[in-house]
């Protein structure tokens, strides 16, 4: 009987040892092929990931600034003298300077050599006209508009200011003359150019007074002719 229970107590041993070489074997097994099918490790662990699932957010795209074609359109539409254009043009004045011949309706931008950039332009109405030298002492883009006292008085209706803009009278583009109330605006009304329609300010359409606008500085003298006299120029368009 001891033997037999020797006997048994043997094959228990070696049953659990042959168990346990299977079991090691598994984990053996497990460990080799563990790899190729875990998930990856995440790029940065200490991220919730919720955040690493995360698409990132797409680069933001530059704006385009507003093009300037509708104001083009616009200047075609003029009669073909107001248009802007080089024209031939003899001036005792300096190259850079402007010069408004408002009997004519034209502002002349001389350019030297005998040629000038010809712009047509809308003047100020019967008992508004005037003439002097006077330079440009400030620019701005868009301009806000405060009617001038004088102007309010007459015209007690008007806004006693307005922002600049689309709507604004003054239009894209302002010049300030000297310490004067007048101004080289824009206007958002071109059938006025070519007209005498202005309390004294030189308007233009937005499109020619962009134009004008990027080719002077502050300090540009501007000569303005009064109304009786006509520019001391030969003024005959190219072609």
């Amino acid at each position: 009987m001891i033997k037999l229970a020797a006997s048994k107590l043997t094959d228990r041993t070696t049953l659990r040892r042959a168990a346990t070489s299977l079991a090691a074997a598994a984990l053996g097994l497990a460990a080799l092929a563990g790899p190729a099918q875990a998930a990856p490790l995440p790029l940065f662990p200490f991220l919730p990931l919720p955040m690493l699932q995360q698409p990132m957010p797409p680069a933001p795209q530059p704006q385009l600034a507003p093009q300037d074609d509708e104001n083009a359109a616009i200047s075609n539409e003029l009669p073909a003298r107001l248009r802007r254009q080089v024209v031939s043009y003899t001036t005792r004045e300096a190259q850079g300077t402007i010069v408004i011949d408002t009997a004519n309706t034209y502002l002349y931008l001389v350019l030297g050599n005998g040629r000038a950039m010809r712009y047509g332009i809308g003047v100020g109405r019967d008992g508004f006209t005037w003439s002097g030298v006077q330079p440009i002492t400030r620019k701005a883009e868009w301009p806000n508009w405060t009617p001038p006292a004088e102007m309010i008085a007459r015209q007690p209706y008007l806004p006693r200011f307005m922002a600049g803009g689309p709507g604004n009278p003054l239009g894209a583009r302002a010049m300030y003359l000297g310490g004067s109330i007048y101004r080289i605006h824009g206007t958002n009304a071109p059938a006025t150019i070519g007209t005498r329609v202005s309390s004294g300010c030189i308007r233009l359409t937005n499109a020619d007074v962009a134009d004008l606008y990027a080719r002077v500085n502050v300090g540009t003298k501007v000569v303005v002719l009064p109304i009786e006299r006509r520019a001391d120029a030969i003024d005959r368009s190219r072609g």
